[in-house]
């Protein structure tokens, strides 16, 4: 798949509110550096509506971008240089399969760097991973809403979940996740392209939703109902400011915030039903 790159220059504390609202335009993957970010997005979302949409935001934020076209085979040259292993406390650890196992990690889970989202490298992906620590997931079944590369459904898989399922919009991250299953040996993965109304009428003991504010917002209903009695949602992808909506609205569908993560400007909870 060919993507623009579009490189981001600003002072590196306005990263996290510059992608939170560049996340709400069709960029995929994000990568933060000492001078700003790039966003990726597929070549086929991309328009003139998508960088006029930017500019615009110039005159809200001070920044400046280029963009460069990105032929899908450059990619994995592109990742290999960028990506190192993360390390999620002793708990857990991402790393592609070129870089050595670590020692004295519980978990180690191997992702090759494709583009998809979810390197582990961001914020609300180290909050989920620890907010994860703390569930018990053997036997349980789990839905990944969202699932990039497939890093929160292969280690709730290798923490004892029983079925999984995981679905993304994008077929990019839908493929890297069935590629990174097979790589850590995970079997019970069902993953597949497409859209929450896929999973209508089915039944979950913890539901992960790593993904965005909006979308999130307008999915708390389906989730909700999605969840069994005494589950578990896991969201993340929204910022600080956005709590108190976040709030309002989950106590609408008859959820509770069991326990809040922060991290940097990011926020991640742990719901559990009302009733």
């Amino acid at each position: 798949m060919d993507y623009w790159q579009f490189i981001f220059t600003n002072d590196t504390a306005l990263n996290e509110v510059l992608i939170a609202f560049v996340g709400e335009l069709p960029f995929d993957t994000f990568e933060e550096n000492e001078t700003g970010f790039s966003a990726f997005i597929p070549a086929e979302f991309f328009t003139k509506s998508v960088e006029n949409q930017l500019i615009e935001l110039k005159k809200e934020f001070d920044f400046d971008f280029e963009k460069k076209f990105i032929k899908g085979q450059n990619w994995n040259e592109i990742w290999e240089s960028n990506f190192h292993p993360i390390l999620v406390d002793d708990f857990c650890c991402i790393r592609a399969d070129f870089h050595s196992p670590p020692e004295n990690v519980r978990f180690d889970l191997v992702i090759n760097p494709k583009m998809a989202f979810g390197t582990g490298h961001h914020e609300t992906t180290r909050m989920m991973i620890r907010a994860m620590e703390h569930l018990d997931f053997e036997g349980k079944k789990v839905f990944d809403f969202g699932c990039g590369t497939g890093i929160l459904a292969i280690l709730a898989a290798k923490m004892g979940a029983s079925a999984l399922e995981a679905i993304d919009i994008e077929e990019a991250a839908f493929q890297n996740t069935l590629e990174n299953c097979e790589k850590n040996n995970v079997s019970n993965v069902q993953a597949r392209c497409g859209v929450l109304a896929d999973v209508r009428g089915k039944n979950f003991d913890v539901i992960l939703a790593n993904i965005n504010r909006n979308v999130i917002l307008e999915s708390l209903p389906a989730l909700k109902t999605s969840l069994n009695k005494n589950g578990c949602l896991l969201i993340s992808g929204f910022l600080q400011e956005d709590v108190e909506r976040m709030k309002s609205e989950i106590e609408k569908v008859k959820l509770f915030p069991e326990k809040e993560l922060k991290e940097g400007n990011w926020v991640c909870m742990v719901l559990r039903p009302l009733d």
